[in-house]
């Protein structure tokens, strides 16, 4: 079994650390990581710029491909140019912090599953609930023995999932759930400060706020000691008449001015 491990907390961080010696007790681990973090960097693809591809040794032997980009872009780069055979499963993570409600929009984790996706592939953005002091120990277990699942499976449709695990010991997680993605999301508290040369500067210390109520939402389910898996995919159009939509008469503005 292959596994393409990505995440957007960068190469070194622990949370990829701690997978990737889950993920290698069942298969082959081909870490294409960023090099430095790119935390809530949504789904950011490079075209501007290019992609420089670094070998990464760590105490003496070759680690991963360290990437010049953004999550999306390893996974892209990875399956395209770096990987001989494409992975049965790409796992981004494990991302230091929640990925809850609205805020998948903005994580580099997430996305990096749902490329995956894009091109054909099933992806597994995995996050524990603790920024501070992370516990990954019952993440990365869980994490690897459902990637293991995923990967047995024949000739699968290929699907997203965002899994939230309690920064916990394993004995104390209170279960598993399907959930929905919820309308949890950061409250923004930017804090004003001057630099030394008197220009202004803000730093964004806003925390997540729960704005659910219902058990079958991620962050709820977070909340309540179980770990959430989501399923996700890139589609973000609604469907049907929203709030009126349909009574709006489109074609009256081609008219002429």
């Amino acid at each position: 079994m292959r596994f393409l491990l990505t995440n957007d907390d960068g190469m070194f961080a622990q949370g990829l650390a701690a997978i990737k010696q889950e993920l290698e007790r069942i298969g082959e681990v081909i870490v294409i990581a960023p090099v430095t973090e790119q935390s809530a960097v949504g789904h950011t693809i490079t075209i501007s710029d290019p992609l420089k591809v670094i070998p990464i040794h760590r105490s003496g032997e070759f680690y991963g491909y360290g990437i010049t980009g953004s999550p999306a872009d390893c996974v892209k780069l990875g399956i395209s140019c770096i990987m001989d055979q494409p992975p049965d499963v790409v796992v981004s993570g494990i991302n230091r912090g929640e990925n809850v409600g609205i805020n998948v929009l903005y994580s580099g984790t997430v996305s990096a599953a749902t490329e995956a996706l894009i091109l054909g592939y099933t992806g597994i953005a995995l996050s524990v609930d603790n920024y501070l002091n992370p516990d990954y120990h019952a993440a990365g277990i869980f994490g690897a023995r459902l990637a293991a699942e995923l990967g047995k499976r024949s000739n699968p449709l290929p699907f997203a999932l965002n899994v939230n695990c309690p920064s916990l010991p394993l004995s104390q997680i209170q279960g598993v759930r399907i959930t929905r993605q919820g309308n949890s999301r950061i409250v923004d508290n930017f804090v004003k400060r001057i630099d030394p040369r008197g220009t202004t500067y803000y730093w964004q210390a806003g925390l997540t706020r729960i704005m659910d109520e219902s058990d079958d939402t991620d962050a709820v389910c977070l909340k309540h000691k179980m770990i959430s898996i989501t399923p996700i995919h890139y589609r973000l159009g609604c469907i049907g008449d929203i709030d009126g939509l349909g009574e709006i008469n489109f074609e009256d503005m081609l008219g002429d001015t």
